[in-house]
C-alpha cells in the first residue's frame, strides 16, 4: 500500500511539473551584453593613444578635457569654453596588425560611431581628411600605415557642466564598401 501510495505521488509530481511546463508560453527579458578589448596576438586593429588628452588602459580608450586628466597635472585648465569649437588632431591612432609578414592586400575597415550629436570624428589630418567629419566615421586601414583620428567638440550653445560620451569601435577585413 505504501509503495502504490508514493507511486500515486510520484505520478502527480510529474504531472504537475509537466503541466506546468506545458503553460510556459513567452519570457521576455532586457539584457545588456558589453565586451572589452584585450591583446591578442591575432586582434584586427591596434589603438594607440597619440594626445595627452586620450590614454588607453585595460582594454578602452578614454578621452578626458578636464581638470581630471592625470596628463596634465600642471596645466591649470578646467575644461573647454562654452560657444566655442575645437578640433584635436591625432588624438588616436587605427593601425591594421592582423596579418605580419609584409602581407599588405589585406586591408581593414574600421568604423567609429560616437553617441553625442556635439562630438565628430576625422581620419588624417584637419586640412587633409582622408573621412569625415562626422559621428559615424568609416575608413580602411592598410597594413603599416596607421590612420590617425581627430575630434572636433563643438560647444556652441552648450550649458556649463561635465559631459559624457561613448565611442563604439568596429572592424572586419577587406575595405569599406568592398566586399567582406
Amino acid at each position: 500500500m505504501n509503495k502504490l501510495f508514493g507511486l500515486a505521488i510520484l505520478m502527480v509530481g510529474m504531472l504537475l511539473a509537466v503541466g506546468a511546463g506545458a503553460n510556459f508560453r513567452y519570457y521576455s527579458a532586457d539584457r545588456s551584453a558589453s565586451f572589452q578589448v584585450v591583446s591578442d596576438d591575432n586582434e584586427l586593429i591596434d589603438l594607440t593613444a597619440v594626445q595627452p588628452y586620450v590614454t588607453y588602459d585595460a582594454g578602452k580608450l578614454y578621452v578626458d578635457i578636464s581638470q581630471y586628466n592625470l596628463n596634465y597635472p600642471e596645466w591649470g585648465g578646467t575644461g573647454m569654453s562654452p560657444n566655442t569649437t575645437y578640433v584635436f588632431e591625432e588624438m588616436f591612432e587605427v593601425s591594421n596588425e592582423l596579418w605580419e609578414n609584409n602581407q599588405t592586400d589585406y586591408p581593414i575597415c574600421v568604423k567609429i560611431k560616437t553617441e553625442h550629436e556635439n562630438v565628430l570624428l576625422f581620419a588624417g589630418t584637419y586640412d587633409n581628411m582622408t573621412s569625415g567629419p562626422a559621428s559615424n566615421l568609416e575608413f580602411t586601414v592598410y597594413h603599416g600605415t596607421p590612420v590617425p583620428v581627430g575630434m572636433i567638440f563643438d560647444n556652441t550653445n552648450a550649458t556649463l557642466g561635465s559631459y559624457q560620451f561613448q565611442m563604439s569601435f568596429e572592424a572586419h577585413a577587406g575595405e569599406c564598401g568592398g566586399p567582406q
